[in-house]
């Protein structure tokens, strides 16, 4: 049995992974922001762990797991929560480049920091969901693009850094994915929400368990998963 720690298992690709790998029988060690979401996510996942922390305050995360229990090892650290908050680089306020650089980017790399003695005991995994705004930015999307540019070169240090402790390291790039966030980036662009147009999070999922579950000859670096053709 495989041990899992997941950030963003609330909703949309996090659930969807989660829902994945709990229904075949791996262990989960759910991140939340609060007590009360810990709960919702311990009632959602039968048998799952949870641990406390806030991902919008990087600098408290060392404080906040060196206060719980953590895992001895672990297969993978997956890395799926993000925010997106949209506007032009004229109009942005700190405010909000710094919640998003917090959360898509300086939080993983903590969270990984602090847990890859237990990644290099069982020679794990890390996936970072990112985005294809991690490859190119758009206008609107300044804030949360460079977030993710920042996040692919996070991943891509991590693995040659880490090759030889045997700790692979993964990037996922969605396009726009049928999630609650997505309804949200909708409607700051003004625009109507239809997510029969768009990937469905059980599809992402699927492309990090193929990287999870690749034989040991093989590494994934980067995986880029696009909207497909629906047929109507």
């Amino acid at each position: 049995m495989a041990t899992h720690l997941i950030t963003g298992s609330g909703s949309g690709i996090g659930e969807a992974v989660a829902r994945r790998l709990h229904e075949r029988g791996d262990e989960l060690w759910l991140v939340a922001r609060d007590a009360g979401r810990a709960k919702e996510l311990a009632a959602r996942f039968p048998g799952a762990r949870t641990l406390v922390a806030d991902l919008e305050n990087p600098d408290r995360l060392s404080w906040a797991l060196g206060h719980q229990e953590l895992p001895d090892r672990l297969d993978s650290l997956l890395h799926v929560a993000g925010v997106a908050d949209l506007g032009a680089v004229g109009e942005l306020t700190t405010k909000t480049w710094n919640r998003t650089l917090a959360v898509n980017l300086v939080a993983p790399a903590e969270l990984t920091r602090l847990l890859l003695p237990q990644l290099r005991v069982s020679k794990g995994h890390v996936v970072f969901v990112n985005s294809g705004a991690g490859l190119r930015a758009n206008p609107q999307w300044g804030a949360y693009a460079a977030s993710k540019h920042g996040l692919k070169a996070l991943a891509d240090s991590l693995r040659a850094e880490e090759h030889t402790n045997g700790v692979r390291v993964t990037s996922v790039y969605p396009g726009r994915v049928a999630t609650p966030m997505q309804v949200r980036v909708r409607q700051q662009e003004g625009a109507a929400y239809d997510g029969e147009k768009w990937i469905d999070p059980q599809s992402v999922a699927a492309t990090m368990l193929l990287a999870l579950d690749l034989p040991r000859d093989a590494e994934v670096h980067d995986l880029s998963v696009r909207p497909g053709y629906s047929g109507s």
